[in-house]
């Protein structure tokens, strides 16, 4: 007979008498970020299932709806993991753990390369950050004063759509001959 420490048989006396669902939630917590990404695990964080209904708690509201529409998405992925079934998913900010925010994921950084490459990308001008800051102190109508002729004085000098006569960025026509509304509706 052999002698175990402890430790190790507390927990085994844990994991039996845990109650079914804290187990199940422990389960899942082991492959969440794997099912959904980095980048979503760090917005997004499980914190009980009830009834095979796992509730999520997000780090905020566009996150929460965001999910909503990747919920039977990721309710595939999380069966085909688990021993148990998870039937739904309610993602909900009521009970993040605001100590828990996370620092800026790598993801983040690669989302600003991608967008500092697209074709639908315009240099911001020398004065953007002076322009921002006045902007603030503005009304609503001045405010959009100021970036409606922003905007003209932007696109002034852009080559135009062949299909609607708009002014486009280069690097969309470069890309799909036409500007990028012209480009959605043709998909």
């Amino acid at each position: 007979m052999s002698f175990k420490s402890l430790h190790h048989v507390l927990d085994n006396l844990g994991t039996q008498y845990q109650p079914k669902e804290q187990r199940q939630l422990q389960s899942l917590l082991q492959c969440w970020a794997e099912v959904v990404g980095p980048v979503v695990a760090a917005q997004a964080q499980p914190i009980s299932i009830h009834k095979d209904v796992l509730r999520v708690a997000t780090s905020s509201s566009v996150w929460a709806q965001n999910l909503v529409f990747e919920r039977q998405r990721i309710l595939e992925k999380l069966n085909a993991r688990l021993k148990f079934p998870v039937v739904d998913i309610r993602f909900s900010v009521a009970q993040w753990q605001s100590g828990s925010t996370p620092q800026p994921s790598p993801g983040a950084a690669q989302q600003a390369e991608l967008w500092q490459g697209h074709p639908s990308r315009m240099p911001e001008p020398t004065n953007a950050s002076t322009a921002r800051s006045n902007q603030e102190t503005m009304d609503s109508i001045q405010a959009f004063q100021t970036w409606a002729k922003r905007v003209r004085s932007r696109s002034q000098h852009l080559p135009l759509c062949p299909h609607c006569n708009c002014p486009t960025p280069l690097g969309e026509l470069e890309r799909w001959n036409v500007c990028a509304l012209c480009a959605a509706k043709r998909w």
